[in-house]
């Protein structure tokens, strides 16, 4: 969510479009939990209907090099990744 945030302004309906498996709910408490780490802001329009966009703080920023770099080692390492995963989803269909 930091990574699409880090895009620029993003909001609610943008990031439910970019990660279609998260519910409206689990969204709304994840960007809840990273403005209370101060990682993004909310700002709120006075407008009708509503309209919230969240950014990344400064701090939140902070995050992006090492996102990136987990990002990466995910691709890199993303067949190996695959096959533990398979093989443990095979051990618990045999359980």
């Amino acid at each position: 969510m930091l990574w699409f945030i880090n895009e620029g302004h993003q909001r609610p309906s943008e990031l439910q479009r970019k990660i279609p498996d998260a519910s409206r709910r689990v969204l709304n408490m994840q960007l809840k939990e990273l403005e209370d780490h101060e990682l993004v802001t909310k700002k709120i329009y006075p407008v009708v209907p509503p309209k919230v966009e969240y950014s990344l703080t400064e701090f939140g920023n902070t995050l992006i090099p090492v996102i990136s770099v987990l990002g990466e080692w995910g691709d890199k390492n993303e067949e190996h990744l695959r096959t533990v995963i398979l093989n443990r989803l095979e051990n618990i269909v045999e359980k």
